[in-house]
């Protein structure tokens, strides 16, 4: 954060209905004092800025991100004061206080925001957020449609019918339309199970059909692009990706967005004793699947092969095709070495997706300044 002489600072614990208020001093030993609640609604929360900055001038007010989402922020910036939405899992807290309320939340966040002791999270823009909803909205009925295929396997597990070949193709689409049950209760039960599936199916192919339409008004689309030259970065992922990332020059580098989705390893050590740990597993996880999910591309030997190139967008610049191949020298050889080590596999599935991720960074910053 800039450092700019601020009047006052001011933290909010925003909730659905009311916002807790605390105002400090700019002064280091300056007073802190709890104004009081107001109501959330728009109208109270501009009265209040507009009463602030007639009694402070310059103010620069903070709350936590939370499920309220960044209305609070985007008012108060169109009031032109400045805000910051910030990280409720970096708070420093103190381990003895037992206490917490409204009151001592806002009085907390007014006094660790004038010390600087805050990090501030990444706000997105209103179609970014509406492509993270999508992505998240997909996320969710891929796993109801597993869900969904596990109960169709179970009602015919349990009545003893079996499928030899492969499983969810067209074939066995239709062999499932033809099974029959000696009970219509049962019958009508296992319609049920592939009615759910049918839907669950039409969803996520109209989710599919909202993203293409709103990918090309979305402020990263070209970056999405420029992901998908590497091996295992499909539309899909690249999507999921930026959507929950955002701006990749927010890090300044590769290794704070490896730590942000905790694919870095953890350590707990005391003087001279070391220990080391797994990955932290910090930050999302179903982010963190998908980059498993691409670095299994990675096994076998380095080669841009017709899908590849069958499937890259037409917009992926030349040096995005550089870094790719890069990457899968790079890749393939790391997985086939720590395999040769006795790494499990999984073990060396993780190191490559944390490399992955260190070329999606380069990616990001190398065209950044691209337009499709």
């Amino acid at each position: 954060m800039e450092s700019v002489n601020y009047s006052a600072y001011i933290g909010l614990d925003v909730h659905k209905d009311t916002i807790a208020v605390a105002i400090a001093s700019p002064e280091r030993q300056g007073e802190i004092r709890f104004y009081g609640n107001i109501s959330s609604a728009k109208e109270a929360v501009i009265r209040l800025m507009k009463k602030l900055i007639k009694l402070h001038g310059s103010i620069l007010v903070c709350y936590e991100a939370g499920p309220t989402g960044y209305g609070l922020y985007r008012l108060l910036l169109s009031m032109n004061i400045e805000c910051t939405v910030v990280a409720p899992s970096r708070i420093p807290k103190i381990s003895t206080n037992k206490i917490k309320n409204d009151h001592r939340d806002a009085v907390a966040l007014a006094r660790l925001l004038r010390a600087g002791e805050l990090v501030d999270v990444w706000v997105p823009d209103i179609t970014h957020e509406a492509m993270r909803d999508l992505v998240r909205a997909r996320s969710c009925a891929k796993k109801d449609t597993k869900v969904a295929k596990q109960r169709i396997q179970s009602i015919l597990l349990r009545t003893g019918k079996k499928y030899e070949k492969k499983m969810w193709t067209v074939r066995h689409r239709v062999w499932l339309a033809n099974q029959s049950f000696p009970l219509a209760s049962q019958q009508i039960a296992y319609e049920h199970y592939r009615q759910s599936l049918e839907q669950i199916e039409n969803r996520i192919e109209q989710l599919d059909q909202e993203i293409d339409r709103l990918l090309p008004n979305w402020s990263l689309y070209n970056l999405v692009n420029q992901l998908q030259a590497l091996k295992g970065v499909g539309r899909t992922i690249a999507i999921s990706v930026v959507a929950e990332l955002g701006d990749f020059s927010r890090f300044s580098n590769p290794k704070q967005i490896m730590a942000f989705l905790g694919l870095i390893p953890g350590e707990h050590s005391s003087g001279s004793v070391t220990r080391k740990a797994g990955i932290t597993k910090a930050g999302n996880v179903e982010l963190r699947r998908l980059l498993y999910e691409a670095a299994w591309a990675y096994r076998n030997n380095a080669k841009v092969g017709s899908w590849l190139i069958a499937n890259r967008p037409n917009s992926v610049c030349q040096e995005a095709k550089d870094i790719s191949w890069k990457a899968q020298q790079r890749l393939c050889f790391r997985y086939r070495s720590l395999v040769a080590k006795g790494k499990k596999s999984q073990i060396a599935i993780t190191a490559v997706a944390r490399e992955l991720l260190g070329f999606m960074w380069d990616i990001a910053v190398t065209t950044r300044n691209q337009r499709v």
